[in-house]
Protein backbone atom coordinates (compact mmCIF):
# COMPACT_ATOMS: atom_id res chain seq x y z
CA UNK A 1 0.00 0.00 0.00
CA UNK A 2 1.26 3.46 -0.83
CA UNK A 3 0.37 6.41 1.36
CA UNK A 4 -1.29 9.30 -0.48
CA UNK A 5 1.44 11.95 -0.29
CA UNK A 6 1.09 15.64 -1.03
CA UNK A 7 4.16 17.90 -1.11
CA UNK A 8 3.82 21.70 -1.15
CA UNK A 9 6.59 24.27 -1.56
CA UNK A 10 5.95 27.82 -0.35
CA UNK A 11 8.11 30.89 -0.88
CA UNK A 12 10.81 28.78 -2.53
CA UNK A 13 11.26 26.92 -5.81
CA UNK A 14 10.36 23.25 -5.89
CA UNK A 15 13.22 20.79 -5.98
CA UNK A 16 13.18 17.26 -7.38
CA UNK A 17 15.94 16.22 -4.93
CA UNK A 18 13.98 17.54 -1.93
CA UNK A 19 10.79 15.85 -3.18
CA UNK A 20 12.67 12.55 -3.56
CA UNK A 21 14.01 12.77 0.01
CA UNK A 22 10.49 13.46 1.31
CA UNK A 23 9.09 10.48 -0.63
CA UNK A 24 11.80 8.21 0.83
CA UNK A 25 11.08 9.38 4.37
CA UNK A 26 7.29 9.08 3.95
CA UNK A 27 7.60 5.54 2.56
CA UNK A 28 9.16 4.45 5.86
CA UNK A 29 5.92 5.32 7.69
CA UNK A 30 4.32 2.23 6.18
CA UNK A 31 6.46 0.09 8.50
CA UNK A 32 4.68 1.56 11.49
CA UNK A 33 1.09 1.68 10.33
CA UNK A 34 -0.74 0.29 7.32
CA UNK A 35 -3.81 2.33 8.26
CA UNK A 36 -2.47 5.76 7.32
CA UNK A 37 -4.88 7.72 5.19
CA UNK A 38 -2.59 10.52 4.03
CA UNK A 39 0.52 12.61 4.48
CA UNK A 40 0.89 16.30 3.60
CA UNK A 41 4.32 17.90 3.78
CA UNK A 42 4.83 21.66 3.47
CA UNK A 43 8.35 22.98 2.90
CA UNK A 44 8.76 26.73 3.02
CA UNK A 45 11.31 29.44 3.44
CA UNK A 46 9.44 32.20 5.26
CA UNK A 47 10.57 35.75 4.59
CA UNK A 48 13.02 36.83 7.28
CA UNK A 49 15.23 39.80 7.86
CA UNK A 50 18.62 39.39 6.24
CA UNK A 51 20.51 39.27 9.54
CA UNK A 52 18.52 36.24 10.72
CA UNK A 53 19.59 33.93 7.91
CA UNK A 54 17.45 31.76 5.68
CA UNK A 55 15.67 29.03 7.59
CA UNK A 56 13.70 26.27 5.93
CA UNK A 57 10.49 25.34 7.69
CA UNK A 58 8.89 21.89 7.41
CA UNK A 59 5.38 20.95 8.53
CA UNK A 60 3.96 17.42 8.34
CA UNK A 61 0.30 16.47 8.71
CA UNK A 62 -0.42 12.73 8.99
CA UNK A 63 -3.98 11.51 8.73
CA UNK A 64 -4.77 8.26 10.54
CA UNK A 65 -8.18 6.78 11.34
CA UNK A 66 -9.88 9.04 13.85
CA UNK A 67 -7.00 11.48 14.30
CA UNK A 68 -4.63 13.88 12.61
CA UNK A 69 -1.04 14.04 13.77
CA UNK A 70 0.91 17.23 13.10
CA UNK A 71 4.53 18.29 13.31
CA UNK A 72 4.66 22.07 13.23
CA UNK A 73 7.46 24.23 11.99
CA UNK A 74 10.69 22.34 12.32
CA UNK A 75 13.25 24.91 11.14
CA UNK A 76 16.86 24.70 10.06
CA UNK A 77 19.19 26.43 7.62
CA UNK A 78 19.71 23.14 5.76
CA UNK A 79 16.46 21.92 4.21
CA UNK A 80 17.56 18.27 4.48
CA UNK A 81 18.21 18.61 8.21
CA UNK A 82 14.80 20.24 8.66
CA UNK A 83 13.17 17.37 6.73
CA UNK A 84 15.04 14.76 8.79
CA UNK A 85 14.09 16.36 12.11
CA UNK A 86 10.45 16.80 11.09
CA UNK A 87 10.12 13.19 9.94
CA UNK A 88 11.80 11.93 13.11
CA UNK A 89 9.28 13.88 15.20
CA UNK A 90 6.40 12.59 13.04
CA UNK A 91 7.68 9.03 13.39
CA UNK A 92 7.70 9.33 17.20
CA UNK A 93 4.10 10.62 17.14
CA UNK A 94 3.01 7.82 14.79
CA UNK A 95 4.71 5.14 16.91
CA UNK A 96 3.00 6.50 20.02
CA UNK A 97 -0.37 6.56 18.26
CA UNK A 98 0.03 2.97 17.03
CA UNK A 99 1.03 1.78 20.52
CA UNK A 100 -2.08 3.40 22.03
CA UNK A 101 -4.26 1.83 19.34
CA UNK A 102 -2.82 -1.60 20.06
CA UNK A 103 -3.18 -1.11 23.80
CA UNK A 104 0.57 -1.41 24.35
CA UNK A 105 0.66 1.69 26.55
CA UNK A 106 0.15 0.99 30.21
CA UNK A 107 -2.65 2.80 31.91
CA UNK A 108 -2.32 3.35 35.61
CA UNK A 109 -5.36 2.32 37.61
CA UNK A 110 -6.49 4.36 40.54
CA UNK A 111 -4.48 3.60 43.60
CA UNK A 112 -5.84 3.71 47.10
CA UNK A 113 -4.01 5.95 49.46
CA UNK A 114 -4.31 5.05 53.14
CA UNK A 115 -6.83 2.69 54.66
Amino acid sequence: MTIPLQITFRDMPSSEAVEQRIREKAAKFERFSDRMLGCHVVVEMPQRHKHQGKLHSVRIDLTVPGKELAVNRVEHEDVYVAIRDAFNAAQRQLESFVERQRGDVKTHGSSRVGS
